[in-house]
């Protein structure tokens, strides 16, 4: 396991997006990013204890030098986190637009092994679900094609287009609602009901802090 692997899966572990564990060490949002990701292969040696007691480890945990139980054997997938594409659209990421574009891959931890192929990022764009979903923020959405009435999930208006919306469900109409009041619910009843397919479940949101 490389040390990016380990302070993704630390991070994750307490429960810190990567804003938050920016802001406790003074480390850019985009060079954490790097670091997890593995796009930048070597961490500056200085910065490696001063992310370990953000995260309370002892020195030398995410070099490897220290041994814990719970990542022996060093893979990812033996405690249910896995790298998963990121997309840069909800389009893209259900195949909707010609070119399935994947620009990166981000760990998830997924309770059920056997399920990750269904799962995927996105990157949002715009602010029709803010302050719930910033723009620039990312979901892990889960892909399935039944939802709870008022869960936010991801939706294919006339096989075309997919949106993030809160997804308001009846027995003849169904409301794909933004957070942000400032865009108006889209609302299809009846016969219109069938021009939407659910296609996914928005299942955590990493905001961009």
């Amino acid at each position: 396991m490389t040390v990016g692997e380990r302070l993704a899966y630390y991070r994750e572990n307490k429960k810190l997006s990567l804003g938050e564990l920016s802001n406790l060490t003074n480390v850019p949002k985009t060079n954490l990013q790097r670091y997890e990701k593995g796009t930048t292969k070597k961490i500056p040696i200085d910065v490696i204890p001063v992310l370990e007691k953000a995260l309370s480890l002892r020195p030398g945990t995410l070099m490897g030098w220290v041994k814990d139980p719970q990542l022996d054997g060093g893979d990812f997938s033996q405690h249910n986190y896995f790298m998963r594409p990121v997309f840069n659209s909800a389009n893209s990421a259900f195949g909707i637009e010609e070119c399935e574009n994947i620009e990166e891959y981000s760990p998830a931890f997924i309770g059920d092994p056997a399920e990750r192929e269904r799962y995927v990022w996105i990157k949002i764009h715009g602010d029709s679900m803010a302050p719930l979903i910033d723009g620039g923020s990312e979901v892990l959405v889960k892909k399935q094609d039944t939802l709870e009435n008022g869960q936010i999930g991801v939706a294919v208006i006339d096989g075309e287009k997919a949106v993030i919306k809160k997804i308001n469900l009846g027995n003849e109409r169904i409301e794909l609602v933004s957070v942000n009041p400032y865009y108006p619910t889209l609302s299809f009843e009846k016969l219109d009901m069938k021009r939407v397919k659910i296609v996914g479940a928005v299942k955590k949101i990493c905001k961009n802090l």
